[in-house]
């Protein structure tokens, strides 16, 4: 098949947030701090909703979450204990960690993007004293959710939301930072190019290509648009990415095209994108039969091939906007539920990000089964003919040990998997961790909810769980648990 063509986007840093941007991007500390993280995400959210970014009422607008009613000094933590934190990554958003050499030389650096830009943390010494050794002073960036990287490489992909240096979802520019990051002490910056989705990406078939979505869509997009599709960029050289014309992961909300938030990609090379409408699983290689178009065709990442998935059972959540997802298969089949009696790859861990009135109405952790969504089905439904995932186990911070009644603000938000546990990110409601191994009763078996709370999205890493905490910077916990 002859892939579609490909445009090469000149680097265009215009208007005066992309100038902020591109002297910001000089290494060192000639910036002064950037703005207080509460102070940059209130203009956000305010923005956000007088932009009216969700579609039939959402108020999610690529993170919309509210600030407390009312200042609280409560806090609740049990089964962990935080050892160590970085406190001058205030507006963190996003961790990674990248090695560097082999045996007694090896170094594992830790990398935190967010309002801030990027910081470099050498981790080799001691894990929970991370030590800063470089970064790129980027004040005003948003959103660097989720941020990807090609480990081989040493290549970082910042993902700039339209929203970033002061600008909007109707008007402003969106796109992609390429990142050289490997001399961690010198961090260089490749390339920028613009891209009309910007708010999560996401490497897929080695990081030879990058797929982002996100957020609402621009004044130019067509008016039947609920929010952004994704927009697939060839990265095979870095210093000169081609962003293809055409989206993928349209019409994915009832033959709607809509908000396609984030993807993951899981440990068989399937890549998951999650937005308003679900989560829909495509092959990006090989050849397979389309069940869609109904033949055998090659897969690629600009022209992908229809899995699996589709819709949550509204029945059983609280809105539709899907936000990011997790399928443990292959070599990650044991990490969730007992494969042996829930299926090899049969189920899918999903974050419902939504606000609404109360806690109890808030976004939740969905496990639902991909049973019945072989064929097509997620790409066939229609609002007359809907077809729902069925939902196997759900779980919510309202009510729950651990949880501050004086606080509404309790959405799901991202999380990580290891040995049964999900280790989740609830906002004010602090870092949560849920033995899933009976996944149609997930169970609380610690948390973590300082009393300033704004936990964005934890990872475990050797035997700590760091916690990206926008208010916080970020937090290192040791594990005290046992289930």
């Amino acid at each position: 098949m002859t892939p579609r063509t490909s445009v090469p986007v000149r680097r265009l840093l215009q208007g005066g947030g992309a100038i902020v941007a591109a002297v910001a991007l000089t290494a060192g500390t000639a910036w002064a701090c950037p703005p207080e993280p509460t102070g940059n995400q209130t203009n956000q959210s305010a923005q956000a909703a007088s932009e009216g970014e969700g579609t039939g009422g959402s108020r999610h607008s690529g993170h919309y979450h509210r600030a407390p009613a009312a200042e609280t000094k409560s806090e609740a933590i049990k089964g962990v204990r935080r050892v160590g934190g970085v406190p001058d990554a205030k507006g963190a958003i996003s961790l990674m960690f990248i090695d560097y050499g082999h045996g007694r030389h090896k170094r594992t650096i830790m990398y935190a993007t967010g309002q801030f830009g990027l910081k470099a943390y050498d981790i080799t010494a001691d894990p929970r004293v991370p030590k800063l050794v470089g970064q790129l002073n980027m004040p005003g960036m948003w959103e660097t959710e989720d941020t990807d990287f090609d480990p081989r490489r040493k290549i970082i992909y910042l993902s700039r939301d339209p929203r970033a240096f002061n600008g909007n979802t109707r008007t402003g520019e969106s796109g992609i930072y390429v990142v050289d990051a490997s001399k961690p002490e010198n961090l260089r910056h490749i390339t920028y190019v613009k891209v009309p989705a910007g708010h999560t990406t996401t490497c897929v078939n080695d990081c030879r290509y990058l797929w982002t979505g996100g957020p609402a869509k621009a004044d130019w997009m067509p008016a039947d648009w609920g929010g952004r599709p994704v927009w697939v960029t060839d990265v095979r050289n870095p210093a000169k990415p081609k962003v293809f014309k055409d989206p993928i992961d349209t019409g994915r909300n009832d033959g709607r095209t809509d908000y396609t938030h984030d993807i993951q990609v899981d440990s068989q090379g399937l890549a998951w994108a999650s937005g308003r409408g679900g989560v829909r699983g495509y092959y990006t290689t090989g050849r397979h039969y389309d069940p869609v178009k109904r033949t055998w065709r090659r897969a690629t990442a600009w022209d992908p091939v229809p899995y699996a998935g589709g819709g949550l059972d509204e029945a059983t959540t609280n809105s539709t906007f899907m936000h990011n997802s997790y399928r443990a298969v292959g070599r990650t089949r044991s990490q969730a539920a007992d494969p042996r009696r829930w299926g090899n790859g049969q189920l899918l861990y999903v974050t419902e990000e939504t606000f609404n009135d109360g806690c109890a109405n808030d976004g939740l952790l969905v496990i639902a089964s991909l049973k019945g969504s072989y064929r097509g089905e997620g790409w066939r439904s229609t609002p007359q003919d809907p077809f729902r995932l069925h939902t196997v186990g759900t779980w919510g911070v309202a009510g729950k040990e651990g949880s501050d009644p004086a606080s509404d603000d309790c959405s799901a938000h991202y999380f990580d998997v290891r040995d049964g546990v999900i280790v989740q990110s609830y906002y004010s409601q602090g870092t949560r961790f849920l033995d899933v191994r009976d996944p149609t009763n997930p169970r609380q078996v610690a948390y973590f909810r300082p009393a300033d709370a704004a936990s964005w999205q934890p990872y475990w890493h050797g035997r700590y769980v760091y916690v990206a905490d926008n208010t916080r910077g970020i937090d290192v916990l040791e594990p005290t648990f046992r289930r």
